[in-house]
C-alpha cells in the first residue's frame, strides 16, 4: 500500500467509485460515512470487484466529538477526498436548512480535524451549479462564480469560499476543487451504481427505474427551455471518468505539482446531451420504449451547462473517455443486476 487516504461520503455513488480506482492503484482506504444515503453493503461490493476491504468508520461528520475522534484515529492519512454532501438539488430548494447545515458543518469540522492532525491534501467534491447561469457555454474556470439557484448548488459555492479563506492562513494546505458536470454511469462489474433512496432526483436512476418497472413512468421537467428539443441541456460524464479525475488531482498535490494553494478544475466531456438525447440514447441501448410525461419545469434548474475541461485535460492529464451510449448501457447493467 502506497499510504492512506480519507475519503468521506464513501459508500455513496461518486465516493465508492473513487475508493476503488485509489485502492486499485495501491492506496490503503478509509470510509467515512453516516449512512444516510447509501448501504453498508458497498463495503462488500469494493471488496468483490477489487479483493480488497477498506476501512469503514460509521460517522457523522457534523458531530464535532465523532469527528475529531475519527480523524484522531487516522491522523496518519497523507490526504483527505470530501464528498459527504446531501446533493438533491429540488429538495434543496425545499429543505435549505437542512442542506447548508449539514453540507457545511460536515465541511468544516472535517477541515478543522484535518488540520489539527496535519492532513493538508484535501480534494473536494464541488459542482458546476456554482457557475450559477452562466453567461455563455462551454464553461470555463474564468467564469465568474455566481449565486447558484438551489442551495444545494449554493452550499459548494460557499464550501470554496471556506477553503480559500483557509489556504490564505494555513501555508500547508493544498487544495483541489474538482467542479463536476453530472456523474451517470455505473461500474462495468455490476457492483456499483447509483442507488438513490426514494425517488430519484438525478435523471439516469429515474430513467432505469422506469424502464425496470419500479416507476409508472418518467416525468420531464420542462421543454420550453431556450434549447434545441426545449429539455434542459447537460454535460454527462461517466463516474469512472470522474472517479479517475480524483485519483489525478490527488496524485498532483501529493507530487507538488500544484500550482497555488487552492485549484479548482472542470470535470465534464465538453459535450452537451438535452433529457430527450439521454432517453433516445436509453431507448437504442436497452431496445425499449420509454414511458415518459412532460411537465412544468423543477426549481433550481438552468437551461444549458457544458463544461470546457481543457484545463483538467492539461494540468491534470485527465480526459473524460466514455461515451453517452456506454455511460447509458453500463447503468441500465447495474439497474438489471440489481432486481
Amino acid at each position: 500500500m502506497k499510504t492512506k487516504i480519507i475519503i468521506t461520503g464513501g459508500t455513496g455513488y461518486i465516493g465508492s467509485h473513487t475508493a476503488v480506482a485509489l485502492l486499485e492503484s495501491g492506496y490503503e482506504v478509509v470510509l467515512i460515512d453516516n449512512l444516510c444515503n447509501s448501504s453498508i453493503n458497498t463495503v462488500g461490493n469494493i471488496y468483490s470487484i477489487t479483493g480488497l476491504r477498506p476501512k469503514m468508520e460509521i460517522v457523522d461528520l457534523c458531530s464535532k466529538k465523532e469527528c475529531d475522534e475519527v480523524f484522531n484515529k487516522h491522523g496518519d492519512a497523507i490526504g483527505i477526498i470530501h464528498f459527504a454532501a446531501l446533493k438533491a438539488v429540488g429538495e434543496s430548494v425545499q429543505k435549505p436548512l437542512r442542506y447548508y447545515q449539514n453540507n457545511l458543518t460536515a465541511l468544516m469540522n472535517t477541515l478543522d480535524s484535518a488540520v489539527k492532525n496535519k492532513i493538508n491534501n484535501f480534494i473536494f467534491s464541488s459542482s458546476a451549479t456554482v457557475y450559477g447561469q452562466p453567461e455563455k457555454v462551454p464553461i470555463s474556470e474564468q467564469e465568474k462564480t455566481k449565486r447558484p439557484f438551489s442551495p444545494y448548488g449554493n452550499s459548494k459555492k460557499i464550501g470554496e469560499e471556506i477553503m480559500e479563506d483557509l489556504t490564505l492562513v494555513n501555508k500547508e494546505l493544498s487544495i483541489i476543487s474538482l467542479r463536476y458536470f453530472n456523474p451517470i454511469g455505473a461500474h462495468k462489474s455490476g457492483f456499483l451504481g447509483e442507488l438513490p433512496t426514494g425517488t430519484p432526483n438525478n435523471l439516469m436512476p429515474y430513467i432505469t427505474q422506469t424502464a425496470i418497472g419500479l416507476r409508472d413512468k418518467l416525468f420531464v421537467f420542462g421543454n420550453d427551455y431556450p434549447t434545441k428539443d426545449g429539455t434542459p441541456i447537460r454535460d454527462y460524464v461517466h463516474v469512472l471518468d470522474l472517479a479517475d479525475a480524483h485519483l489525478k488531482a490527488l496524485e498532483r498535490i501529493l507530487n507538488g505539482q500544484n500550482e497555488s494553494p487552492m485549484e479548482v478544475f472542470n470535470i465534464g466531456s465538453g459535450k452537451g446531451y438535452s433529457v430527450l438525447d439521454v432517453i433516445y440514447a436509453f431507448e437504442r441501448v436497452s431496445g425499449q420504449k420509454l414511458p415518459y410525461e412532460i411537465t412544468t419545469r423543477r426549481e433550481g434548474d438552468v437551461p444549458e451547462l457544458i463544461s470546457s475541461a481543457d484545463l483538467a485535460n492539461e494540468k491534470l492529464g485527465w480526459r473524460a473517455t466514455r461515451g453517452l451510449e456506454e455511460m447509458v448501457a453500463s447503468a441500465w447493467e447495474w439497474e438489471k443486476k440489481l432486481r
